[in-house]
């Protein structure tokens, strides 16, 4: 029987039941924004509250219905002192790493994928499929890339690389089809080639989780033209957060993502020339 685990934010979207995990927060800095001034940024985020204004924080999702035991993301797995909350969390909405059967990665960056290997770098999730865009793997594994990257981002490509290596015989693409029966990728790219969200509809509601759309869920709703240096194209991104934010307006969506606050589902909607994200509270 599905838990429900009221420990966490949970949701019931048709046949599944999504949680938001916690993986804790990564330290980061208002500096790494673009298109707006820093203490503008500031003031945005002591206005919502949050205390350490440059944290970020990070979400995995766990959708659970129709016999599937689903992630979404992994959190970063401790590395680089980030993170590291995400497998306890899970283990304390009852469930232990070999019930997973897929890992849906929204991209490859190493607070999405840092929690897929143990600190021996033996896969955390022996038997899940591990399921990405085929524009994402190609990225990743591309040496013309890797060499152009700075000592970071080749760090990043190595994680990636070892990763994708030690999950090698279950690793899958999806393409536009339904990923699990109920649950359609959906591209988003800009962040990184292949960054992709993963919708849910219901005839009451649909969520959307859209990954990286926002690093700051305040600052980059209130001005969406706001890039973060971690986007591999801003423009890009910057074109694809404007047009999923009027989406989810538009259509009602509850979204979900993976550096939203610890409440892990919001409502968007329209405030002055861009948006605004509100955290739904647990229903």
């Amino acid at each position: 029987a599905i838990m429900h685990d009221s420990i966490f934010p949970s949701r019931q979207i048709g046949d599944f039941h999504v949680t938001a995990l916690s993986d804790g927060n990564m330290a980061s800095s208002l500096e790494l924004l673009t298109g707006i001034e820093f203490a503008d940024a500031r003031s945005i985020q002591h206005n919502a509250g949050i205390a350490e204004a440059g944290d970020i924080h990070i979400n995995g999702y766990l959708i659970r219905g129709r016999g599937r035991t689903i992630l979404v993301d992994a959190g970063a797995g401790a590395l680089n002192n980030v993170g590291g909350q995400f497998k306890a969390n899970l283990a304390m909405a009852g469930v232990s790493t070999d019930d997973v059967d897929t890992v849906l990665l929204t991209h490859c960056h190493p607070d999405h994928i840092g929690g897929l290997l143990d600190d021996e770098r033996k896969p955390v999730y022996p038997r899940a499929e591990i399921m990405l865009h085929p524009l994402e793997a190609e990225y990743w594994w591309d040496d013309k890339k890797f060499k152009l990257a700075n000592e970071r981002g080749q760090r990043n490509f190595n994680l990636v690389r070892e990763t994708l290596r030690a999950y090698t015989h279950n690793v899958r693409f999806f393409n536009a089809n339904k990923i699990a029966g109920g649950i359609l990728p959906v591209g988003l790219p800009g962040h990184t080639p292949g960054h992709s969200g993963f919708r849910i509809d219901s005839d009451e509601q649909c969520l959307l989780i859209w990954g990286d759309i926002v690093h700051y869920p305040h600052i980059q709703s209130s001005q969406p033209t706001v890039s973060i240096m971690f986007d591999c194209d801003s423009a890009q991104a910057e074109a694809t957060r404007k047009k999923i934010l009027e989406q989810a307006v538009r259509e009602k969506l509850l979204v979900a993502g993976m550096h939203l606050g610890r409440a892990g589902f919001a409502n968007v909607y329209r405030a002055g020339s861009g948006y605004r994200i509100s955290y739904a509270e647990d229903e």
